[in-house]
């Protein structure tokens, strides 16, 4: 058999020639099969087991190597091993059955209650948009809605000539009935704040009720409005509000759960009004707001009350 160099040094070539890919991507490849390389020393790479290469993904982690860097690694080591097999005899793919640690789970970011508060109360023009744009961010603010989810919404609840409304705004009950992801229907509370900004908007809403009489958030041209604009509004409000971190829609559903946590501790609530399928998919939240609990926790828990 060639020597390792040789047989990497084909690889590359096979990728180059055949398979067309970038120049960037080959040099991903070169650097990672050189890591290979390095791992096998003077041995033969279809020597190599499971446990060398689980070796190296410890010690590349233990080495402040990110997990996707590490994945990264073991997707292009795997794949040479593919194609190794082809050409030699070996007993395994000595990747096949290795992963890379779990990414940690990033915390959602979320504004501070003041940046919040501040963004709510910000200065508006006196315009059908202005009023439109301040129902939204309050919507957001109030409910947690996706994004999705908030485009999806019609002023009311319509079935007819095969129309049938996904999710819809009810003033009377104080509600929003929304479809989410998983065709998951449910029902949020919409806070009193909110209930007012969507009146004083539905007041004027009739000046862009064009070319969709359902939306309940339309365009100026009449059209329901769509994500990427709800976004580029809900940026550039929070920038002209003085808010320093790139504010979007999610950031507000972030900042919901995590100041509906902070005041009440029920998660299951935060899951129901988040829409949330599985807890886990809440329970980043409570990472959020340790400190919070560490303070509740010892103001509460009999063992741990400082003595007077």
């Amino acid at each position: 058999m060639n020597a390792a160099a040789d047989v990497i040094a084909d690889y590359l070539a096979m990728l180059d020639h055949q398979r067309h890919l970038s120049e960037h991507t080959l040099r991903g490849y070169t650097h990672e099969l050189s890591e290979l390389r390095a791992l096998a020393k003077d041995r033969p790479l279809e020597t190599l087991t499971s446990a060398d290469i689980r070796g190296a993904v410890v010690r590349a982690h233990a080495g402040g190597l990110s997990s996707r860097s590490i994945g990264h690694r073991l997707s292009a080591w795997r794949a040479f091993y593919r194609w190794l097999a082809e050409r030699v005899e070996m007993p395994a793919n000595p990747v096949a059955a290795v992963r890379a640690p779990k990414r940690e789970k990033t915390l959602p970011k979320a504004l501070s209650v003041d940046d919040a508060a501040r963004l709510m109360d910000a200065p508006q023009a006196d315009t059908t948009e202005a009023l439109r744009d301040h129902a939204i961010l309050e919507l957001f603010y109030s409910s947690g809605l996706r994004l999705a989810e908030l485009v999806g919404l019609d002023v009311r609840f319509v079935e007819q000539d095969g129309y049938r409304s996904a999710g819809w705004l009810d003033l009377v009950q104080q509600e929003v009935t929304v479809l989410g992801k998983g065709n998951r229907r449910r029902s949020v509370p919409v806070g009193s704040k909110a209930i007012e900004a969507l009146r004083a908007w539905i007041d004027v809403r009739g000046e862009f009720v064009k070319l969709d009489p359902h939306a309940l958030f339309l365009s100026v041209r009449g059209n329901r409005m769509s994500p990427g604009v709800v976004r580029e509004r809900v940026k550039r409000l929070a920038l002209l509000a003085g808010i320093p971190s790139n504010v979007h829609p999610h950031v507000l559903r972030h900042s919901f759960a995590t100041h509906v946590l902070q005041s009440s501790g029920d998660l299951r609530a935060v899951q129901e009004l988040l829409g949330h399928a599985n807890i886990t998919a809440t329970q980043v939240y409570t990472s959020l707001d340790f400190q919070h609990l560490a303070r509740v926790y010892d103001a509460a828990h009999p063992r741990a009350k400082k003595r007077d």
